[in-house]
């Protein structure tokens, strides 16, 4: 059985629908299986191809079992049919299956409204601005369509359509910015799931093992962006510090649990260094600073390794303003429950290596010299720095140190870790980032999940935790280049890494500066930067925010209806009219019936012929007003002479009855010509 053939939809109106709804679909694409895209663009020209033939819509029985078919697939695909992923990879079928059952306008409206759902997915996916720019180019698509398919009539232009869904839109915007910036802010997505909110962020991890630090290298997605205020630091010091890992099994380096510790004592060796940090969501619970930071204007707090930490995962962008020092001593003392915990090997984990710092111990001075000759062994024997190291097997630190001597910066960072501990001296690994560039089009600095690095803290008596970057040894083009210049022909640098010369480096950098004002003022406005907004104006407590609320939206609407209205109020006559206006007006008076539907060429005649003696004066009134209001060449002079006409215009009464009611100046005057 099939449904009677399509109705109500004209074909063209179908064409911009469907042309709408792909708009809109467009950047799920990047998230959507293959099937299912193929399955959406499937029912879009089925539904096409019967409007042009004008064959009979799939009947329910049809439908219904395309629809159980592909929710079964979905949940083959994802294993369920909830979640962020599922969940919109179901919206955008159902909006496809649509189109098979689409005879009216009010499949029309319920295609249009799945449509301003997708819209608002997109943005758990992407919130860039060419993400919001795309984001206000279909929700005015289908705010035209809404017009076109829900009572405007088949004749009217579809690009009237568009101009009155701007116009609308344009006229919302500052309802949409007082409610933006007033709304109460939640933490986190607004539409995420539980389970896969935030999964998609990336960033470093609590934990290190050989390859990780790598692989997170790969990618050149924005870690953070960085003002400064008296310029940037020379590119040897900046290290930005993230977590501290001082636990170790024999292969993953992990954090120590310092809660309830006091924070390390920084003492500054020079003025501190002043800036201003964006960073990106990583949903863990650490900040990133320039290594070492003495203080920070954020609700974070130091801990005993100076690891700067929130009480709750990052899962929105956030801004602080931080100092740090570039020459600094870090610690005063060890305890030795401390100095225990930064010594701890594994019992049976590598013995060549401890082997190795055995001897350096026996044969240096002190501390400082071990560090050093662990130094001149990365530099002197041939190891190299690659993103493609071999695999290791279970003993990862001898096997790199004395067979492969190929890896990261993580695999340096714990060898040399080990080897420290192994010769007595404690020791940590700190991941973080190193780099960073500098992008002139917004005079800030772009610090990328590429630039992610690893570096190890020994502890000498007198001098503190001493940074260590055992990587400078084997890749000094590491520190002052960047990551791009360390890498060994053959290594492929991440994409994006190299940019910024050249005429599209040029551009990527603006583009990426306009990125950076769209996080700085729209992405990063969170609970944070609401809450200090508010106490700014003086909306501290949430009943105040609810007042400020109303009354902006009340003189907002207020404003806009008095804007309504007075555009929509009755124009002025123009001085011809007004003119024309008294001359019909006196000869109502005199007794002249005018009718509102009579022309000027009639009521002239009709005139002319009650008053002979004002002939002439009424035909002059008459070719002065239809020259200007009809004629291309009309001049100030007939103005003057039309006045002046109509000032001589002056009729006696008509004798007998005449009902003078139909002669009223507003009856007669109502014809302008």
């Amino acid at each position: 059985m099939t449904a009677p053939p399509p109705a109500g939809i004209a074909h063209d109106r179908l064409k911009w629908l469907l042309a709408a709804m792909g708009l809109v679909i467009a950047p799920h694409a990047l998230q959507l299986p293959l099937w299912l895209i193929i399955s959406v663009i499937a029912c879009g020209g089925l539904r096409y191809l019967l409007s042009l033939r004008g064959d009979a819509l799939p009947g329910r029985l049809t439908r219904l079992l395309a629809v159980i078919t592909a929710t079964g697939a979905i949940y083959v695909t994802y294993g369920t049919i909830l979640g962020l992923d599922a969940g919109v990879a179901l919206l955008s079928l159902m909006a496809g299956f649509k189109f098979l059952e689409l005879r009216n306008a009010r499949d029309a409206l319920v295609i249009l409204l799945l449509g301003y759902f997708l819209v608002a997915t997109a943005f758990l996916f992407d919130q860039s601005l060419l993400s919001a720019a795309h984001a206000a180019a279909a929700t005015w698509a289908l705010t035209t369509l809404l017009i076109t398919t829900q009572g405007a009539s088949d004749a009217s232009p579809v690009g009237a359509h568009a101009r009155l869904a701007g116009t609308m839109l344009t006229q919302a915007i500052p309802i949409m910015v007082l409610l933006f910036a007033l709304f109460p802010r939640i933490q986190g997505p607004l539409w995420g799931m539980p389970e896969d909110a935030y999964a998609a962020m990336t960033g470093l991890s609590d934990e290190m093992t050989p390859g990780a630090i790598s692989n997170l290298s790969q990618s050149t997605d924005p870690a953070f962006r960085v003002e400064f205020t008296d310029g940037p630091p020379p590119r040897g010091q900046r290290y930005w510090r993230g977590p501290v890992l001082a636990a170790y099994d024999g292969q993953t380096w992990t954090q120590e649990r310092t809660t309830g510790r006091n924070a390390t004592e920084v003492r500054a060796l020079s003025e501190p260094s002043r800036y201003v940090v964006t960073l990106e969501p990583h949903n863990q619970p650490w900040l990133l600073t320039l290594d070492v930071a003495t203080s920070v204007d954020h609700t974070a707090e130091f801990d005993r390794a100076h690891q700067l930490r929130k009480s709750t995962p990052l899962r929105e962008r956030i801004r602080y303003e931080a100092r740090s020092a570039l020459h600094y001593q870090l610690g005063r003392s060890l305890g030795d429950g401390e100095r225990r915990r930064h010594l701890a090997l594994p019992d049976d984990a590598h013995p060549q290596a401890r082997e190795l710092a055995r001897r350096w111990r026996d044969e240096a001075g002190g501390d400082r010299d071990v560090v050093e000759q662990g130094l001149r062994h990365f530099a002197s024997e041939p190891f190299s720095y690659t993103l493609q190291p071999p695999l290791l097997d279970d003993d990862s630190v001898d096997q790199f140190l004395f067979e492969t001597r190929a890896g990261f910066c993580e695999h340096y960072a714990s060898a040399f870790s080990v080897l420290m501990r192994a010769a007595d001296i404690p020791a940590r690994v700190v991941t973080g980032y190193l780099g960073g560039r500098m992008n002139p089009a917004g005079d800030y600095m772009i610090v990328r999940q590429s630039d992610a690095h690893a570096w190890v803290e020994v502890w000498l008596e007198g001098e503190g935790w001493v940074r260590v970057d055992p990587t400078a040894q084997v890749a000094p083009e590491r520190v002052e280049h960047g990551l791009a210049e360390a890498l060994p022909d053959g290594d492929p640098a991440p994409g994006g890494v190299t940019g910024g010369d050249g005429l599209v480096g040029s551009l990527s950098l603006r583009w990426d500066a306009m990125n950076a004002y769209w996080n700085r003022w729209v992405l990063a406005y969170g609970p944070t930067l609401q809450d200090n907004l508010m106490q700014r104006l003086s909306l501290g407590s949430w009943q105040r925010v609810v007042i400020a609320l109303t009354a902006t939206m009340a003189l907002l609407l207020g404003a806009l209806a008095a804007l309504l209205l007075y555009r929509s109020r009755p124009r002025p006559p123009d001085p011809a009219t007004r003119a024309w206006r008294t001359f019909r007006h006196r000869a109502a008076r005199a007794g002249l019936r005018a009718p509102a539907s009579e022309g000027p060429h009639t009521f002239a005649r009709r005139a002319a012929a009650q008053w002979p003696d004002q002939a002439e004066v009424i035909t002059t009134i008459t070719t002065h007003y239809l020259r200007i209001r009809y004629g291309r060449h009309q001049t100030a002079a007939d103005m003057t002479a039309l006045r002046r006409a109509v000032r001589r215009f002056r009729p006696s009464r008509m004798s007998g009855d005449a009902p003078r009611a139909a002669a009223e100046p507003g009856a007669a005057g109502s014809h302008a010509g």
